[in-house]
């Protein structure tokens, strides 16, 4: 499935990282306009924090910014599949200009909707099929979780952490080896034991498998799923843990050493606009540090003030194209069966990062299938 996944977003036309502002003297007109009519369809309910509530949270920037020249509409827990092709396809029919469909298990119901309602513009998040009315728009998560990975490696005792995984996909497996050469920047030794879920949002599964993994000497978890039941966990159980999405905090006020936070208003509010300008035009976009979609702080009570100023001047770095986290220093990056991956100083391409099939030496797992 994954295969032409690089090509195709590598041979993408790249959106501009520079959001931009309202066109002077466009305010006037596009307030006697009709409203542009948003959609957005969700994955799981909107929750306190998380994926979903953070896509919530740029609708609602998109409704700060334009105001009554947008009316937006939001449909959460629709299931991958058919459900989202009935939801997706509904709000094509009601007069929806634009609809974002973040999540991706929606990519083709959003691309056949798409081809039978060619007058509506699609935005598939995290998606990789374009279409003349469909773009593709993702974040470098991994950016930030290789940050995240300097503080788990600071901040643990037992230097085994733990990853509670939904899917194998490139972008999963990128977060956890960015995360894991991120630990072992700081100490080599470090390991991450991982566990596969085969889904986004289960918070009784996600629970369960931060637990095990409390009892395998893990003492700070990260996550890639939907909900704060891990952050949850790790509060109850006295560990550490990184936020993922959204800061979780209020979830876990002494078990959150930092968060990984996606900020997708800016993207949001340019896209509505440029349907309200007619200018939209279908693009790819892959944004991270640099560009203000990843972003990393939210640092927890026990997070020592040197620690703090080392992971943000990383994030300095990483946003100013000086720090890459796939890249090898003298010694050469191997997978954890022993293969080179990274030659020494070398740095992986996007098309080989957007392809990642293989975890990273110190990632105690497998593969899930």
């Amino acid at each position: 499935m994954y295969k032409n996944l690089a090509a195709t977003l590598v041979a993408a036309c790249f959106l501009s990282p520079v959001f931009s502002q309202p066109v002077p003297g466009r305010t006037a007109s596009a307030s006697a306009a009709p409203p542009v009519k948003a959609g957005f369809v969700y994955v799981s309910p909107i929750t306190e924090a998380g994926w979903t509530r953070q896509h919530d949270e740029g609708r609602k920037a998109v409704e700060a910014a334009l105001g009554s020249q947008v009316k937006t509409t939001f449909v959460e827990n629709v299931a991958e599949g058919a459900d989202a092709e009935r939801v997706i396809r509904d709000l094509a029919a009601t007069g929806h200009q634009i609809i974002f469909t973040p999540s991706f298990g929606y990519m083709e119901p959003t691309l056949k909707v798409a081809q039978d309602f060619p007058q509506v513009k699609f935005e598939s998040i995290t998606g990789y099929k374009t279409a003349p009315n469909l773009a593709t728009a993702n974040a470098r998560y991994y950016e930030g979780r290789y940050l995240a990975g300097i503080a788990a490696g600071r901040m643990s005792k037992t230097g085994v952490a733990g990853f509670v995984a939904g899917f194998p996909i490139p972008e999963v497996l990128q977060g956890i080896n960015a995360f894991t050469l991120g630990m072992r920047s700081v100490n080599p030794q470090a390991t991450v034991k991982v566990v596969w879920l085969n889904v986004w949002f289960d918070p009784p599964k996600e629970r369960d498998a931060a637990m095990a993994l409390f009892n395998q000497d893990v003492d700070v978890i990260a996550f890639h799923t939907g909900s704060t039941a891990v952050m949850a966990a790790a509060q109850e159980r006295g560990k550490m843990a990184v936020a993922y999405h959204s800061d979780m905090r209020r979830t876990g006020p002494d078990a959150q050493i930092v968060a990984v936070t996606h900020q997708w208003g800016a993207y949001y509010t340019e896209r509505v606009r440029a349907v309200q300008n007619g200018t939209w035009k279908s693009a790819s976009l892959w944004g991270g540090v640099r560009e203000g979609m990843i972003r990393v702080g939210d640092f927890g009570p026990r997070v020592p003030a040197a620690v703090q100023q080392e992971v943000l001047a990383a994030q300095k770095a990483i946003g100013a194209g000086r720090l890459l986290p796939f890249r090898a220093g003298k010694a050469p990056v191997r997978d954890n069966v022993g293969q080179e991956r990274i030659a020494a100083g070398q740095a992986l391409s996007d098309a080989q990062i957007l392809q990642m099939n293989w975890l990273v030496e110190g990632v105690v797992g497998k593969l899930a299938h």
